[in-house]
């Protein structure tokens, strides 16, 4: 006989409340309560509540498809081809150009001109691809994924007619937007701007304009009311970034999003962001230089090695086909320490002049002071020649700088550095016309570099007579075809033989 729980003074049982469950924002790694470092990515103050945790395993309801599974090979590609935005280097770097219902994330530290970059491809993508800047893009975006695309969702580029784009600006007022557009020539009838930060409204334009393009500069700028937490907070980003990668795929509208970055350089917000966009672009440059380099560090429809070259005038931002004019300075006569080497960046491969000065001290401790080069690299340099070639070093400062504002922080620019340090000490001039590149190792010996095709094309191309090169080079196919347009390749073994064949080649 059963006696009931009230007869025994005894309270029925309820279900324990369900505890809260916390995660981290940028692995996922969950915890049953707060703890201000996660035990997965070990990272500081990224754990938030991220709801209730249930007591048992959910049960998905199953939804019929909207349509049945296709094989692979019967796929339309339509949907899928990237579209010229008229900018030659920006398609470069996008993989052929815009993809339809693309979300792609432009990165990069205040002032360097994302938001200049931007304006000026929506005004080119406004007006039509047509002409020669379309015959450029699509010449440019050649090796891409989207070569032969001349078809698309994204207006009528095959005929050259305007498109419209929608700039929706967050951190500046619609008259400084017109003040900018006005200097870089971005006056297009069908580019629309809109100054807004809440994300309703945001989508409202969207709705009302129906553009072939939106820009939406910054993502950190935009919030939505229904969501706590300030603009920029990891709550506002995530919100704001899913709903317009929503709005992106169902309308088939690619999107530009600007996005801030960290004293480290990262991309602000949660890194999630990053996983949920297609695209993730860094715009860098120097303040103090002209030249803007774009990168891609995440492509889904591209490649992530090729890199886009940029100019900044007093008209805007200028493409760069052909940038090497801006890091060279003494090509045709030789100067005492200076010496041109080939850098790659991504596949692109950039003449770069380094120059060195090397002056007496009267400091207990001589000065190594690198621009454009690493430190390390120069200082392990500046010892390879005290050690192996008997230049006395030690009583000397050395500086040592690239012409441009041009980075050289690869092994492959170590002999150049050493020649023009030798050559400044000397007070000898390198063969004019003379080129070099390879890796220094602590013995004195040259070692071979990477994409060392590519570099003699590229000296054969601007021009040079002599390039000095680790071995094993002097064989190769590119050697020949060097050759004959006119480039001596000489194999170096030693530090010391590159230093005599430069000397021996001047006299």
């Amino acid at each position: 006989m059963s006696v009931p729980t009230a007869s025994l003074g005894l309270m029925p049982s309820r279900p324990a409340p369900a505890r809260p469950a916390y995660a981290c924002v940028e692995c996922g790694w969950t915890a049953v309560k707060w703890v201000g470092r996660c035990g997965e990515c070990q990272a500081w103050g990224t754990v938030a509540e991220a709801g209730a945790a249930t007591a048992g395993p959910r049960t998905t309801a199953v939804t019929p498809p909207r349509g049945a599974a296709q094989p692979i090979a019967e796929v339309s590609l339509e949907n899928a081809r990237a579209v010229p935005t008229g900018v030659p280097e920006l398609d470069r770097v996008l993989g052929g150009g815009l993809v339809p219902g693309a979300v792609i994330l432009l990165a990069g530290e205040p002032g360097v001109g994302k938001s200049t970059l931007l304006l000026e491809a929506a005004a080119t993508f406004a007006r039509g691809a047509s002409g020669a800047a379309g015959e450029a893009a699509t010449e440019s975006a050649g090796d891409a994924a989207g070569r032969g695309a001349t078809t698309g969702l994204l207006g009528n580029e095959a005929t050259g007619a305007a498109r419209s784009v929608l700039y929706v600006t967050g951190e500046e007022s619609a008259g400084q937007v017109r003040l900018r557009a006005e200097r870089v020539d971005a006056l297009a009838p069908t580019l629309l701007l809109a100054a807004e930060t809440d994300l309703a409204t945001v989508l409202g334009h969207v709705e009302a304009a129906n553009p072939d393009l939106l820009i939406v500069d910054s993502v950190q700028t935009v919030a939505s009311v229904e969501v706590e937490g300030v603009a920029g907070g990891v709550s506002q980003v995530r919100e704001v970034a899913g709903a317009l990668i929503a709005v992106a795929k169902r309308r088939g509208m690619p999107v530009l999003l600007v996005g801030h970055v960290t004293k480290d350089g990262s991309v602000a917000g949660p890194r999630t962001l990053e996983h949920l966009v297609d695209v993730v672009c860094q715009f860098e440059g120097d303040r103090h230089s002209r030249l803007r380099l774009l990168r891609a560090s995440k492509n889904r429809y591209g490649a992530t090695d090729e890199v886009g070259c940029f100019e900044l005038t007093e008209a805007g931002i200028v493409g760069l086909s052909d940038p090497s004019g801006l890091f060279v300075t003494h090509l045709g006569a030789g100067v005492p320490g200076s010496c041109v080497t080939i850098t790659a960046e991504g596949k692109r491969p950039l003449a770069v002049e380094i120059q060195a000065l090397v002056t007496g001290t009267s400091q207990k401790n001589p000065r190594r002071t690198a621009y454009g080069v690493e430190t390390g690299r120069l200082s392990q340099i500046v010892a390879v020649l005290q050690r192996h070639v008997r230049l006395p070093l030690q009583a000397e400062d050395v500086y040592v700088s690239t012409v441009g504002g041009a980075r050289a922080a690869e092994p492959a620019t170590d002999l150049a550095v050493a020649l023009a340090i030798a050559s400044g000490y000397t007070d000898s001039a390198v063969q004019p016309g003379t080129i070099a590149f390879g890796e220094v190792g602590l013995t004195g010996d040259i070692r071979a570099v990477v994409g060392i095709d590519r570099r003699l094309l590229e000296a054969a191309r601007l021009g040079f007579s002599l390039a000095l090169v680790p071995p094993g080079t002097a064989e190769s196919k590119a050697a020949a075809t060097a050759r004959r347009q006119g480039l001596q390749t000489v194999e170096v073994r030693h530090l010391s033989e590159a230093i005599a064949a430069s000397r021996q080649a001047a006299r």
